[in-house]
């Protein structure tokens, strides 16, 4: 009778495998958005909120901030400008990063665009194989940032907060739908370049558990470090130590109840399933020739390397945009392509040069693929970056030459691409210098409202609660830009 005093709810409810208590836990573990009903994997596919237009987005993060001014964004007026200062009044409250207010000049651009498809969208002379894709672009020039430093931008436009310990809306989209895929992590990110500023804290599973943050894949040797069995274990001595440690942490999950350890569990299952899977993943030789030519897999570096070079760029991120595809095609939710850095504080021109040379083909290349592949309507595709540059030159240091340009939160371009949303279409407009929006603004929580909307989540809708308050990606904001959906 003592013993049976001394019980505690939770023994009580935990106290057996089967019946109340694992029917409790289960209900504990659907509410909190771990298990789907009847499901014992926590990233099995959820209902949406209203019909989905997308399956599967591609985010391509060109971190460091590509200058709108010089690839999406002319500005006849600005070119006429050139070397003349701006108002005193326009720069009064403005904080930059490095421009020194009282020498500063307006900068033209050297670029050359001209029209495109069907919808005559201008692209820069940079990019002529992404100007082939226009009409199955939703161009954006009228994005506006809170955030002038790259870091916390990067957060922002991942995060929807320039803050640390936020969940990425790789782990969101994730968090709400699931993935579609048993084998292969429902979010997996793809770098190459240098490195961005945020790093790993651009994959972040935040406060929700960390089966929802990205997974980096290698492009090359072990996908993911550490993932092959050692030398001489055989995979039934795996698959049974495996199993000691499934029951092991079960019985302390109907303990704790902690979705930690419900993601522990799910996280060594998922890398014994990716043992098979990972290494079929970015073995490309099944990928026909003509395909490696479209994306330039195989590609020379022909450029003399800018700021984003790190081994042979060019074929790393042709590797990773195929990569790309093929992820999506075996059920991956979100794949992030992280290609870094943009930073064009001086010596534009030529770094600009070599980074659109690096990703023009390859982005074209995957943008075409989805599409002849019946892909892209179910694929969004998203081009984007932290901020935009400046149209005043870079001018620290007292230089002569002014051959850079500064971050600019006020105004830049993004493109986007299937998922339901609207190609050979030119959203906003900046003013007649590139400074600041002049048409329909649009805040980063709008760019993912939108984005939710088109995977059938309500971005008011998709929240966790973490110390007392219902957090969502979009914030305090974010508003669905009807014009953008098909």
């Amino acid at each position: 009778m003592q013993a049976l005093l001394s019980q505690t709810r939770r023994n009580f409810l935990t106290s057996s495998a089967c019946g109340l208590g694992a029917a409790g836990l289960a209900s504990l573990l659907s509410d909190d958005g771990l298990l789907a009903a009847g499901e014992d994997n926590p990233l099995a596919p959820r209902s949406t909120h209203f019909e989905p237009r997308a399956k599967s987005c591609i985010f391509i993060f060109m971190a460091g901030a590509p200058s709108h001014l010089d690839l999406f964004d002319p500005k006849p007026r600005l070119n006429q400008l050139h070397g003349q200062p701006m108002p005193d009044e326009q720069l009064k409250d403005v904080r930059f990063a490095f421009i020194k207010k009282d020498s500063v000049r307006l900068m033209g651009s050297k670029r050359k665009f001209r029209h495109f498809g069907e919808c005559g969208t201008e692209f820069s002379d940079y990019l002529p194989h992404i100007g082939g894709c226009a009409d199955d672009l939703l161009l954006v020039r009228s994005l506006h940032s809170d955030q002038f430093n790259h870091h916390p931008g990067q957060l922002l436009m991942q995060c929807g907060r320039g803050t640390f310990g936020l969940p990425t809306m790789g782990s969101w989209i994730n968090y709400g739908l699931g993935s579609e895929t048993r084998d292969l992590p429902g979010y997996v990110v793809l770098t190459s370049g240098r490195g961005s500023s945020g790093g790993a804290t651009l994959w972040q599973s935040g406060f929700l558990p960390s089966l929802y943050a990205g997974v980096r894949f290698r492009t090359s040797g072990e996908p993911v470090l550490n993932l092959s069995n050692p030398s001489g274990l055989p995979p039934q001595l795996q698959r049974k130590g495996l199993d000691v440690l499934r029951q092991v942490n079960g019985n302390r999950l109907s303990e704790q109840r902690d979705p930690e350890i419900a993601s522990r569990i799910a996280s060594y299952e998922l890398a014994y399933r990716m043992q098979t899977a990972a290494p079929e993943l970015i073995d490309l030789s099944s990928e026909t020739k003509a395909t490696h030519d479209m994306y330039g897999v195989d590609r020379k570096e022909i450029r003399k390397g800018g700021r984003g070079k790190s081994g042979n760029t060019y074929q790393s991120f042709a590797r990773n945009c195929l990569l790309a595809r093929r992820l999506v095609e075996r059920g991956v939710r979100f794949v992030n392509l992280v290609y870094a850095s943009w930073d064009h504080h001086s010596n534009l021109d030529n770094e600009l040069a070599y980074n659109t040379h690096v990703v023009d083909q390859p982005i074209a290349a995957l943008i075409k693929d989805l599409k002849q592949r019946g892909l892209l309507d179910q694929t969004m595709v998203v081009w984007g970056a932290e901020f935009g540059r400046t149209p005043l030159g870079e001018n620290r240091g007292g230089r002569p030459n002014v051959t850079g340009r500064d971050h600019h939160p006020f105004s830049f371009s993004m493109f986007l691409a299937g998922g339901g949303l609207k190609g050979g279409m030119v959203h906003g407009a900046s003013d007649d210098i590139g400074w600041g929006v002049a048409e329909k603004p649009v805040h980063v929580n709008d760019l993912h409202a939108t984005m939710l909307h088109s995977f059938g989540l309500d971005h008011l809708k998709l929240t966790h609660r973490f110390q007392g308050r219902d957090f969502r990606l979009t914030d305090v904001g974010g508003h669905v830009i009807k014009d953008w959906l098909a």
